[in-house]
């Protein structure tokens, strides 16, 4: 056979690399309080970048989940099929504790360490973390109701993925859901016209529909519905004791731009069983924490997804030659490829900070947890806002082979819009930063307190610090504050990574965050950076392979 032409001028294939080879990441995770997790952290980094995995989040991408409503004989199963290569995702987050697994644990930093845990394995394949973070979430919130948490959290706990319908308390391992939003409503869930009504022996009966259920198949659900108090949270399990299948009906899958590999539904309640959680009418406030720590996983997520689009940029540039050299040998491009790095490692330092505080209000510090209250919500509004962006960017980096299905960038580039949107989209995120703010005086206190920390190290940081008081001032107008919401959310992201970045980053990326990001030494595009930034030390910490300082 002739052979037709030599495949020249390609970058090999990018596997065999650690996703924990993070020097800022893993700088953190010591730094924090969560050293002792450091060898975990570094075996499942190997996983994730092992070819083997990359198959998995392959298949599970291309292969997305098949809705089966009846079996062939016309009786209603309501069941979802998955690719092999899902439940093999699935067992590796529970085997390594991603799920609810910190909390049986009482070593100190076990948050931080499924954090970074999370996050280095979602840059795997983010489409299974979705049940994996509601797993975690649901615990906080099912403690408002004792004698079910003491049943269902050593489940919910246990690191073994057990999959199947069957009655919860029968199987070894637990996943959670939430059904909370409905078509009238969406984030408005005060709407919500699902009706439960009591069955005389502790249990209700749900009537009602939900515009989105996510991972249809897990084993139970927090769901929000109308009693006579009010909105109130419930506990509805997928299987009933005895074996039967609750009255929960699932009308279709929805066919989602991205997360392809998770199942999304709409369905119906139908005389469903559930048991009540907290106090009646008082459903969002119980249900708030399981929010609350799902936006925590938001902000992992869309950090994770920098941190895969810069590797991705960094490693195709280093292979790519254009005018006799390699691509991020080129000023422009090195300009592009730190400007990325800068605001993935931004972002990576602001996520450890609020898992941090998480263990640490967990432990009953009250400033962490008035800390977490204001820096989550900022977070959660900035950072996700941010990925999309730069996902855009690092694919841009590797041009049109970028832009096919098997660089593996556009499922990047399809995922980052989610974490955005889900548990609040931009508005409901910068609205929920202007209640901390004009609610919880200690929220903000305990913000500057963090901020601060940093005060003389950086006069650009110090400015910046200044013109955020002075911002703050302008909340007395209720109107005036919703228009300035989006801008403070962004200012307080942006002042709150800048303190992380002087404090603990190398003086490259902090001078080159500090001088963009907080002084106005950049333009509206990523590769912007003011000339003199020091790029070659920016770059140099990016690159995998390295150790923490």
């Amino acid at each position: 056979m002739t052979v037709t032409h030599e495949v020249t001028n390609q970058a090999p294939p990018l596997t065999g690399f650690s996703a924990a080879d993070e020097p800022a990441l893993l700088a953190a995770l010591r730094r924090e309080g969560g050293a002792w997790g450091e060898q975990e952290v570094r075996e499942l980094g190997a996983l994730a970048g092992s070819a083997a995995v990359q198959d998995q989040a392959r298949w599970a991408e291309e292969q997305p989940p098949r809705l089966h409503t009846h079996d062939r004989f016309g009786h209603r199963v309501d069941e979802v099929e998955f690719h092999p290569a899902w439940h093999q995702l699935m067992t590796t987050a529970v085997e390594h504790g991603l799920h609810a697994a910190p909390w049986t644990d009482p070593r100190p930093g076990a948050h931080l360490v499924r954090a970074v845990k999370f996050y280095v394995w979602s840059q795997a394949e983010p489409g299974h973390g979705c049940p994996v973070s509601m797993t975690y979430a649901v615990v906080p919130a099912l403690r408002a109701a004792p004698d079910l948490a003491a049943q269902y959290e050593p489940l919910l706990a246990a690191r073994t993925y057990d999959f199947g319908l069957r009655a919860p308390l029968s199987k070894r391992g637990l996943i959670a859901g939430m059904s909370m939003t409905e078509k009238q409503g969406g984030s408005d869930v005060r709407a919500n016209t699902t009706r439960a009504v009591p069955a005389g022996d502790g249990s209700y009966r749900l009537t009602g529909h939900k515009w989105f259920t996510s991972a249809p198949m897990s084993d139970v659900f927090l769901a929000l519905a109308q009693t006579d108090e009010g909105l109130s949270c419930f506990l509805v399990p997928r299987v009933l004791p005895d074996g039967t299948r609750n009255g929960m009906r699932l009308m279709r899958l929805k066919d989602k731009l991205g997360n392809r590999s998770n199942a999304s539904s709409e369905i119906e309640y139908e005389d469903a069983v559930a048991w009540p959680v907290g106090e009646p009418g008082r459903g969002v406030r119980t249900i708030v924490e399981m929010v609350n720590m799902t936006r925590l996983d938001c902000v992992l997520g869309s950090a994770a997804g920098m941190r895969a689009g810069l590797r991705q940029a960094l490693h195709h540039t280093a292979h790519r030659q254009a005018f006799g050299r390699e691509l991020d040998r080129q000023p422009l491009m090195r300009s592009v490829l730190a400007d990325l790095a800068v605001e993935s490692e931004a972002a990576t330092v602001l996520a450890m900070r609020l898992a941090a505080a998480v263990d640490r209000s967990q432990a009953g510090d009250a400033g962490e947890a008035a800390l977490r209250r204001l820096a989550l919500a900022a977070g959660k509004y900035w950072v996700c806002k941010r990925g999309s962006s730069h996902a855009a960017e690092a694919l841009e980096c590797l041009g049109g082979n970028g832009y096919v299905e098997e660089s593996g960038m556009p499922r990047l580039y399809r995922e980052a819009p989610l974490l955005s949107i889900w548990e609040g989209s931009g508005n409901v995120a910068a609205l929920d930063v202007l209640r901390a703010l004009t609610r919880e005086p200690a929220a903000l206190d305990a913000y500057f307190t963090e901020v601060e920390a940093a005060s003389g190290a950086d006069r650009r940081l110090d400015a910046a610090v200044a013109g955020l008081r002075k911002m703050l001032g302008g909340l007395g107008d209720p109107e005036r504050a919703q228009l300035m919401a989006r801008s403070l959310a962004e200012r307080l992201a942006l002042v709150l990574q800048g303190s992380l970045l002087v404090r603990h980053s190398t003086p490259a990326v902090a001078d080159a965050f500090c001088a963009s990001r907080l002084d106005g030494e950049w333009g509206h595009a990523f590769g912007t950076l003011p000339p003199g930034a020091d790029l070659a030390g920016v770059l140099g910490g990016a690159r995998t392979g390295g150790d923490a300082a």
